[in-house]
């Protein structure tokens, strides 16, 4: 197949990390950070970080949607669930986070809530068309991504007068949380999380274009590079990156150009504008609360929206005890440094985001690297 199995070439990977290593100055450490976790995953699935010399450190970030929603927002699908006898419908990653008590969706539905798990949004529309007579909430998660079939979803249903159909919107922007993993002061007890240089995600981009980074980047002074997801996209990309810090330069840099433009897909921008705007502000797990980094229903389609329809109550929300999941998030810790990683938190038994979900940086250790650390012999992949 076209474009997968090219990028998966392992002489080409062991030249680029040839490559890598003559350009890298031994006398320095270039700490990387991948934001989404698909770089994550392409990086241990393929063995990208044996690749590249010891002095290359990829820094894990919170580029997983399921991971960066905090435990509260996850408490509040579950009340919905549970409280207001509706139909809620969610993506399969979110039913099995575990939130305060480490009560889940899937857990709820064990008590006797509807809740349903669904593909897209169009799965959720047609459950509403079928249930006249149910609430049907769609639990929207996911950075820029997804974002979209969010909008046309509430364009259908406000075509179609699906009265019984609301969204829990918790769309997440990348752009913020890159400025404010840069910016922020490190919390106490812990070492503030050296960056030199972004990996920029994808899928995102490809909505976006890539200028939205140009402000970090020229502010923050750290270069971004637009990287795809196969392993010779990321080993790319970290040359590229490696180059503008030997330089001194700090610019947005496009490897992804395949598939992003500078100004992305802007009928899908449209339609987001059209029906969704930015908030004020919005916590994400780990990071905290990052100003203007999220999304929320316009008034002109207030009747849509989950969190006007439905009352929510305040609650004292909290993540599950000793779970670093907030700190790997924030690139400050991996997840082999988690006590309960590999014990009582695996797969089968998560105790965090960041083990469910198929994008979290626990996933990936477990399934590629287990209890091994980063530098070590993962997964050979493209080194075979």
């Amino acid at each position: 197949m076209k474009y997968i199995r090219e990028f998966r070439d392992g002489k080409l990977a062991r030249k680029l990390g040839k490559a890598i290593a003559q350009e890298a100055d031994p006398g320095r450490r270039y700490n990387l950070m991948e934001f989404c976790g698909g770089h994550t995953h392409a990086i241990f699935r393929y063995g990208v970080q044996n690749l590249v010399p010891d002095n290359v450190e990829y820094v894990h970030g919170p580029g997983c949607p399921v991971c960066v929603l905090p435990v509260r927002r996850l408490d509040d699908a579950v009340e919905l669930a549970l409280r207001h006898d509706v139909i809620l419908t969610t993506y399969g990653d979110m039913m099995r986070v575990p939130g305060t008590k480490q009560k889940s969706l899937i857990k709820a539905k064990a008590e006797g809530a509807d809740i349903r798990m669904v593909y897209s949004t169009q799965d959720a529309l047609k459950i509403a068309r079928e249930t006249p007579d149910r609430e049907v909430i769609f639990f929207a998660i996911g950075f820029e991504t997804t974002t979209p079939p969010t909008a046309v979803a509430i364009l259908q249903a406000e075509a179609e007068g699906l009265a019984n159909f609301s969204v829990f919107c918790n769309h997440v922007l990348t752009p913020p949380a890159i400025a404010h993993i840069v910016n922020a002061p490190a919390k106490p007890g812990e070492e503030a999380v050296r960056i030199d240089g972004f990996l920029g995600p994808s899928h995102v981009s490809s909505v976006i274009g890539w200028a939205p980074y140009e402000p970090a980047a020229h502010i923050f002074k750290k270069p971004v590079v637009i990287a795809g997801f196969e392993p010779l996209d990321v080993m790319q990309s970290t040359l590229m990156l490696i180059r503008q810090i030997n330089d001194g330069r700090h610019e947005v840099e496009n490897q992804y150009t395949r598939v992003v433009t500078r100004t992305g897909n802007q009928k899908a921008q449209a339609l987001v504008g059209k029906v969704l705007e930015l908030r004020e502000t919005f916590e994400w797990r780990g990071l905290g609360s990052v100003p203007k980094s999220a999304l929320k229903i316009r008034d002109a389609f207030a009747e849509f929206d989950a969190e006007k329809r439905f009352s929510l109550t305040p609650k004292q929300s909290r993540e599950v005890k000793s779970c670093e999941c907030p700190a790997i998030l924030r690139g400050v810790k991996k997840p082999t440094d988690c006590k309960l990683f590999g014990t009582v938190c695996t797969p089968d038994n998560p105790m965090g985001a960041c083990m469910v979900s198929s994008e979290g940086a626990c996933a990936a250790y477990w399934s590629f690297g287990r209890k091994r650390s980063a530098g070590s012999a993962a997964a050979q992949g493209a080194a075979a």
